[in-house]
């Protein structure tokens, strides 16, 4: 049973506790209160401002899962802190496994400092959990998808558009790193894991990664400099530098151009052309 007042108290507290700068928002000349408002953590929760207010309010429909989850990430929140966020609200807390949607608040805090570059949070299976503007400028909104398509590798396999970002040479080499990474992290998680849902279903929709599959492919890492080729922009070479989070089993990728660099004159425009909301 959702603890309305409980909720609400721990939703303010969490609230002031959070400053702008701690979200990567900017704190402003007229700023009079300590924490975030609730606009800011509505619109980091991706909802409405009313809907989050009645929350703290103690009045409104007993919130989703979803929304929960949604709440305890806007919020920064630990998984301790989350996990009593959905008791709070009546609900049981997600099984605490490696490779959950739940960013860890550190790992956030250095994202949201990435305004100036393309960077993305993923998944052990290559989902992406967060992108800069810059990152969706460079290959799109890849949050968008949903279902099996989350994976970029399952994307790689299917979806032909998926190619498109590559060069044509590079394509071989993608197909057998996609395939040894799917091959190592199952022989992480194991029979019955997502991994291994994710392998039965590519073996069934494409002939290519069954071939690579049989030949068990492994070892095959991410190349340092990748390369990119941008409908507007033409082609970036950029380097790739990741932050792990082993917990979470989550990845911040980082994308910067040699200075001085055609890729890094190309990133410069980028910042200029890509949509200022993502």
């Amino acid at each position: 049973m959702i603890d309305r007042t409980a909720l609400a108290d721990f939703l303010v507290r969490r609230r002031g506790a959070l400053q702008p700068e701690d979200v990567g928002l900017p704190r402003g000349h007229r700023r009079r209160t300590s924490g975030l408002r609730r606009e800011e953590v509505a619109a980091l929760c991706h909802m409405s401002t009313d809907y989050y207010s009645r929350l703290e309010q103690e009045r409104g429909p007993q919130p989703s899962e979803q929304m929960i989850a949604s709440i305890a990430q806007g919020l920064h929140l630990s998984r301790d802190e989350r996990d009593h966020l959905f008791r709070l609200a009546g609900h049981q807390p997600p099984p605490r496994e490696s490779g959950s949607d739940h960013i860890s608040p550190g790992m956030l805090r250095i994202f949201d400092r990435l305004t100036d570059t393309p960077a993305e949070i993923v998944t052990e299976l290559g989902e992406t959990l967060r992108q800069t503007r810059l990152s969706v400028g460079l290959v799109g909104d890849l949050c968008r998808h949903t279902g099996p398509s989350r994976s970029i590798g399952y994307r790689w396999f299917t979806d032909p558009a998926a190619r498109e970002l590559h060069p044509a040479e590079d394509h071989d080499f993608y197909s057998r790193m996609y395939t040894s990474g799917l091959r190592e992290v199952l022989g992480r998680r194991g029979p019955g894991s997502k991994a291994a849902r994710l392998a039965e279903l590519l073996a069934t929709r494409s002939d290519e990664f069954l071939s690579l599959w049989s030949e068990h492919v492994v070892g095959v890492r991410p190349r340092e400099v990748k390369r990119y080729e941008h409908s507007e922009l033409g082609r970036l070479e950029l380097n790739c530098q990741v932050l792990l989070d082993p917990i979470q089993s989550h990845s911040l990728l980082v994308y910067t151009a040699d200075p001085g660099s055609d890729s890094y004159e190309k990133l410069q425009l980028l910042a200029v052309i890509a949509s200022p909301s993502t």
